[in-house]
């Protein structure tokens, strides 16, 4: 950190210092800004989205050609990749966001007072929110769109590989803000790939800076947490296990988890660890673990896993411990649920685990028991996501337990105030 400090050239602090006065002196218009405002510059946003996409995708190009070149993994690379059905999917995110409740100044509660006092817990926005994320350059439109809709000024850090593609969904971020009369300020990108900024950003822009959501890899997110002075919305890796319990039916077992395993491998929901319960190891491991070689996925397994198929490779402890983002998982058969909540317990990282059963009791157990963010009984772990969660889209998954858990979308990005209303009082 000191080296980072000593090599940060004063234009580095001062730019990022001012991003965010910028920041804060839009807050709060931005906090009063009406619904329709709001909603208008989400529509004009994704309008630009669509006129400039031919455009988006040339400067993805140049993004995805310094990656490979880089030697950026077949993961990395599919999350940074944009085509035209992906940018009109961000439009339509934006679209999403905008057909939502406004959550500012939503009545969250009321209650009278034997006093005659009225009170009332309300919505507010948070005020600055700083996004910092790797690779995937969706998160620019996403971030900035949900942070508008919850009344919050952005400051936006994308990664230095999506520096093109995020500049230029930034661009039509602010056309949609200027077409609803709205300050540019209101979401800002960071115009630098010197790393100085994001210590400038942690260290909260002169107490500009409210809370911090950092999405990307492990190493990232331990630096914010390390050196963060302002509050974090942790959005660790997604260490996530399938659970197939005795009582799993297989073809549901084998759709789940192929969907869970491969649908995108490079995405925080992606099955890592397969776990089959061994009252199912003679019926169930075989198909399911060969099931995945066949469709290009490697195997990491313990001793069964290996008997079960010859093409299983052994798994190291660090197997168990490990967010893959590729298409490789690590298998290994249990003792029934108790061992199978042990495993996940030790090793998870409390983003999202899945239970594949018919066995209803053991399912409630799985859910009330699992200390994840998101659980799920028969159902694919990549429905993780704000989108499918109907928020719109979301600017993480946090796994902390304070104030934001799960898919960090509209109701998250926002805090409250009590409203007190009297005729009078005063207190004895």
């Amino acid at each position: 950190m000191t080296s980072e400090k000593a090599s940060a050239a004063p234009s580095v602090i001062d730019l990022m210092r001012d991003l965010g006065r910028r920041a804060r002196a839009s807050a709060h218009s931005l906090g009063l800004a009406s619904t329709q405002a709001k909603n208008r510059a989400l529509a004009a946003a994704a309008a630009a989205l669509r006129a400039r996409a031919t455009d988006i995708v040339a400067a993805n190009a140049r993004d995805m050609e310094a990656a490979t070149q880089a030697g950026a993994s077949k993961a990395n690379l599919d999350r940074l990749m944009l085509d035209a059905k992906r940018v009109d999917a961000m439009a339509r995110g934006l679209e999403d966001i905008a057909a939502l409740p406004d959550p500012v100044g939503r009545v969250l509660a009321t209650f009278d007072r034997p006093n005659g006092l009225k009170i009332e817990r309300v919505a507010t926005p948070l005020g600055v929110v700083g996004v910092i994320y790797e690779s995937r350059p969706n998160v620019t439109a996403d971030a900035g769109a949900l942070c508008l809709k919850a009344g919050n000024a952005a400051i936006l850090r994308g990664g230095s590989d999506s520096f093109h593609s995020s500049s230029l969904i930034h661009e039509c971020l602010v056309a949609g803000l200027r077409d609803a009369n709205l300050p540019d300020a209101a979401i800002q990108i960071v115009p630098t790939r010197d790393r100085a900024a994001v210590g400038e950003m942690l260290r909260g822009l002169d107490g500009n800076v409210d809370v911090i959501v950092p999405r990307g890899g492990k190493s990232l997110v331990a630096r914010v947490q390390d050196e963060a002075r302002v509050p974090v919305f942790a959005h660790l890796e997604g260490i996530v296990h399938v659970y197939v319990d005795g009582e799993a039916d297989l073809d549901m077992a084998r759709t789940i988890l192929r969907n869970a395993k491969l649908r995108r491998t490079g995405i925080c929901g992606a099955a890592e660890t397969l776990l089959v319960d061994r009252a199912a190891q003679a019926t169930h491991l075989a198909p399911l673990v060969s099931m995945l070689i066949d469709a290009g996925c490697e195997v990491r397994g313990d001793a069964a896993a290996q008997q079960a198929d010859p093409r299983v490779k052994p798994a190291s402890e660090e197997d168990w411990r490990t967010e893959y983002l590729d298409a490789v998982i690590s298998a290994k058969v249990v003792d029934g649920l108790d061992a199978a909540m042990d495993h996940i317990e030790r090793y998870g990282s409390h983003h999202t685990d899945c239970i594949v059963t018919s066995n209803d009791a053991r399912a409630e157990r799985f859910l009330r028991e699992v200390d994840s963010a998101i659980v799920l009984h028969n159902a694919s772990t990549q429905f993780a996501d704000g989108g499918e969660f109907g928020f719109g889209a979301e600017i993480g998954i946090a796994t902390g337990r304070m104030h934001a858990r799960g898919p960090v979308g509209l109701e998250q990005l926002t805090s409250f105030k009590y409203r007190v209303r009297g005729a009078g009082q005063v207190r004895p």
